[in-house]
């Protein structure tokens, strides 16, 4: 007997989980990092412009391939073309690779959150604090396995009563402590030339590199090519305006980047007397200047709290969305229970997640194509996988299925797809050379011929 699909309950549900899942770590620390690297106010618009464009179409694509197929994306494409079955296992290996890793770098989270909620501001403030903590091995497992308890316990619960509801809570909570964090941060004595710099668009600093960064920074961020959106369309109903949902989804994304830009880099120029140097520090941005900011200032404790409970929110939403892809799969394929699935991605996940996380401790010389375990999982998710998975989504869509089939479904019960010709041109031909465009400078920055 068919087991009946899960669900959200209608446009609201659906949106904050697929938003929550959107937002997540690549929001909060990448987006204001490249911003910073990448002339700030250009990079901002180059990626506001690519959002509504590119970023709309593929995922105006995905979620319309889910709900069309009702499947997760392991079966979504072999029900439309059997020879295409093939892009949903690659689809599927994403999640599965990523949510591992993502973990570990949540339980990094959960710990600074832990030190700030302790009153430890001080020690989190060290130069060796962080490097201490992640070259350990007993407190980053048992930080990982706790985020990942959270993430699992979501899952459990199921598409309505666990994404759904938590979504509900913790994307309004987002919403408004970012929205706070940063006014904050923004007037903060010295703060106001980081604000211009991130704000204000410099022409003179555009290049190709801004357009490359701004591109690889939508995949991350906007959970594009993974299955999630795929799977969120087959848990949603058919009277929900899919148009409309992206737009919202878009919005939701971009605004939490926007103002994680705003809370962060004035904040760093603030305390670096406008040093952008102090800016280029990737992860470690987060987990070794951030507390160093929040030291400096009145009722830094308190705002350093706030700030890594914003981003364990963001951390978890995303993990949720992770882990319910996977999840999906699994039922999809072998008819499994929810709690048995938990629990096996659960056990799996923690496997693979000791890799990464004992490769930065006891396992530090072991490399692989010269990447420890984490940088290497990610090097093959975010820059070869996920881009094949949406250059082979393009030409599926525009060339196999035809853009029509997405369009009927858009247009289900009435609905108007307003932006109809710039989703059949950039699904047809500007997403498939941009994204080949990714793939390679990714490939290129990897091995050290090009820097990203």
């Amino acid at each position: 007997m068919e087991q009946k699909r899960s669900g959200f309950s209608g446009k609201l549900g659906f949106v904050l989980a697929a938003a929550g899942s959107a937002v997540g770590l690549g929001n909060i620390w990448r987006f204001p990092y490249l911003a910073a690297k990448y002339g700030g106010g250009i990079f901002l618009l180059v990626y506001i412009l690519l959002a509504v464009t590119f970023g709309f179409t593929l995922m105006v694509t995905e979620i319309a391939l889910g709900r069309k197929a009702q499947l997760s994306a392991v079966s979504a494409f072999s029900r439309f073309n059997r020879k295409f079955a093939f892009l949903g296992y690659l689809a599927a290996a994403v999640p599965i690779i990523i949510l591992p890793y993502y973990s570990v770098i949540g339980g990094w989270v959960t710990k600074y959150l832990v030190a700030f909620c302790s009153g430890n501001i001080s020690a989190a403030a060290q130069d060796g604090y962080f490097n201490s903590f992640i070259s350990s091995t007993g407190e980053p497992i048992l930080y990982f396995a706790i985020f990942l308890g959270l993430t699992a316990l979501v899952a459990l619960l199921g598409v309505e009563k666990g994404i759904e509801k938590v979504s509900k809570f913790m994307m309004p909570v987002l919403v408004v402590l970012s929205i706070g964090i940063a006014i904050y941060s923004a007037f903060l004595p010295g703060a106001m030339e980081g604000v211009i710099y991130y704000i204000k668009p410099d022409f003179s600093n555009f290049s190709v590199m801004t357009v490359i960064a701004a591109m690889g920074q939508l995949f991350y961020s906007m959970s594009l090519a993974m299955g999630i959106m795929i799977t969120y369309g087959s848990y949603m109903k058919k009277d929900v305006n899919i148009e409309g949902a992206t737009r919202q989804i878009s919005l939701f994304d971009t605004g939490i980047a926007f103002f994680a830009g705003l809370m962060i880099v004035p904040a760093v120029f603030a305390f670096s007397g406008g040093d952008q140097s102090a800016l280029g520090q990737g992860p470690g941005l987060m987990f070794v200047t951030l507390p160093k900011v929040f030291e400096t200032f009145p009722g830094g404790t308190i705002l350093g709290a706030l700030f890594f409970v914003l981003v364990l929110l963001a951390a978890l939403t995303s993990s949720i969305s992770l882990m319910e892809t996977i999840v999906s799969i699994f039922i999809d394929k072998f008819g499994w229970k929810r709690s048995l699935t938990c629990l096996v991605v659960l056990i799996g996940s923690i496997v693979l997640g000791l890799l990464s996380t004992l490769g930065y401790g006891v396992w530090a010389d072991v490399k692989l194509i010269g990447m420890k375990f984490l940088d290497f999982f990610d090097f093959i998710s975010n820059s070869i996988i996920m881009p094949l998975v949406a250059l082979i989504t393009c030409i599926f869509v525009g060339y196999f299925i035809k853009p029509q089939a997405l369009i009927d479904e858009v247009e289900t019960g009435g609905a108007r797809f307003k932006s109809k010709k710039l989703f059949v041109v950039m699904v047809k031909f500007i997403a498939p050379v941009f994204i080949l465009l990714i793939l390679v400078s990714s490939v290129l920055n990897a091995f050290g011929i090009i820097k990203i």
